[in-house]
């Protein structure tokens, strides 16, 4: 393609795409991240995200919707060796046709916009990019405002979490804070905006079961870390903790599948509640 430059070893510039893969210092350090596949680069370009780089496979005839994104996006291209574009896009068989180079957003709670039917969920120190990647995917899917990720956790950005999204990361703003005190300070900020914001936290000794407690208000959704739960910060900070009803052997649930579960049965009650306005 005219005008693109072309990479075929593993040059300065290729180590540091590479970097961007599994080192969370270089993604912050640079402000990029990589995304794969062609679901999430065209979401990202339909929401606007900013792309940077457009690395594309020149070594075979390239698919329409490859040739539309190189043609339109405002971005760098450059051609790279098959073998190299495979290992950015960690595909097991040969390379992809596309990988993008995005800038990060900020990691700024405004970002997240509040109202009287304002659902979020914030997910406390996930260890597994994946589960992180389910949660935004999940909290799409159910009609959520926005997703917080607080404390030591696993990146959003992070390749697994950011294909285990499918792409809903691009149209959901996510934002990842240090600590419970940020987002308290936004919560109070909202509070006094005049949103009645309740946090409610997912418990197996919840004080409600979760189809008794009234989504239907502004609900910030606390969910734990897979392993030791919500911190006991976050547990004092609950305005309510509801469980989830389980049969067998199970004692619980995966973190994203318990806010999957909590998340479908908030969008029931709300259009349940939106029908019966009608």
């Amino acid at each position: 393609m005219a005008g693109a430059q072309r990479v075929t070893s593993r040059n300065a510039r290729f180590q540091q795409w590479e970097a961007l893969l599994g080192n969370r210092k270089k993604r912050n350090q640079l402000g990029r991240f990589l995304v794969q596949g062609v679901r999430p680069i065209s979401l990202a370009v339909e929401y606007g995200w900013p792309v940077t780089t457009l690395l594309y496979n020149d070594s075979r005839k390239l698919s329409g919707w490859a040739r539309e994104l190189l043609r339109t996006v405002p971005a760098e291209r450059v051609a790279l060796a098959p073998e190299l574009l495979a290992d950015l896009g960690e595909k097991a068989e040969g390379a992809p046709e596309v990988v993008a180079v995005v800038e990060l957003p900020a990691d700024d709670l405004e970002r997240i916009g509040t109202g009287p039917d304002f659902l979020g969920v914030l997910f406390d120190r996930p260890a597994g990019p994946g589960n992180i990647g389910s949660v935004i995917r999940s909290a799409d899917a159910f009609g959520a405002h926005g997703v917080i990720v607080s404390g030591h956790a696993a990146d959003v950005y992070d390749p697994k979490s950011v294909r285990a999204t499918t792409g809903s990361l691009f149209s959901l703003p996510t934002v990842r804070v240090p600590s419970p005190a940020e987002v308290m300070a936004w919560v109070e900020r909202r509070r006094a905006a005049g949103c009645p914001l309740v946090l409610v936290g997912t418990d197996e000794k919840g004080d409600a079961d979760v189809h008794a407690f009234d989504f239907t208000q502004p609900v910030l959704l606390l969910v734990g870390n897979e392993t030791s739960g919500l911190s006991s910060t976050w547990r004092e900070l609950c305005d309510a903790t509801v469980s989830i009803p389980m049969a067998g052997a199970a004692s619980s649930l995966n973190a994203a599948n318990a806010a999957t579960a909590v998340l479908y049965e908030a969008s029931r009650q709300r259009i349940t509640a939106g029908r019966r306005g009608r």
